[in-house]
């Protein structure tokens, strides 16, 4: 061959070499951010599995902690409902315990002649629940029958 082809073709092959140097320094820059790249991202998939590791374990005891609160208020609640039932019992015990003490004292009342205690007491103007009413009147009842048994014992010690 020639000398001017094998210059040509020297030439062409020192361009070739420079064009392939230049793409290897591109991609050699290319590959060490990727491998940058990779290295942040090995980093945060570390960070999500510890943090998706530590919700677990979190997770587990909060069931832990609602099943423990589940159970505490469910046995608070059939305590409260034992204690309203007790109560209700013990209202109506009270109830039929003042019916009783009115009956009593309107009988005694009735075989001594003494007027009502409704007929001697000034009448109130204040409203009052029936509960109320009942153990006023049961009050008042037991207060007049209280005031009677101590003239008696006055007039017999006379």
């Amino acid at each position: 061959m020639s000398p001017a082809v094998n210059l040509v073709a020297d030439l062409l092959l020192a361009v070739l070499l420079a064009a392939t140097i230049g793409s290897s320094v591109v991609m050699s820059r290319r590959i060490a951010r990727l491998k940058a790249d990779e290295a942040a991202m090995r980093r945060t998939v570390a960070e999500l599995v510890l943090a998706s590791e530590t919700a677990e374990r979190a997770i587990a005891g909060l069931r832990t902690t609602l099943g423990e609160c589940d159970r505490t208020l469910a046995e608070r609640l059939r305590t409260a409902e034992r204690y309203a039932a007790d109560l209700a019992d013990q209202v109506a015990a009270g109830e039929g315990l003042l019916q009783r003490i009115a009956q009593i004292v309107e009988s005694s009342r009735r075989l001594s002649g003494e007027p009502k205690a409704e007929e001697t007491e000034a009448p109130r103007e204040t409203v009052v629940a029936p509960h109320e009413a009942q153990l006023s009147a049961a009050a008042l009842r037991a207060q007049a029958l209280a005031e009677r048994a101590a003239r008696r014992l006055k007039e017999r010690a006379a």
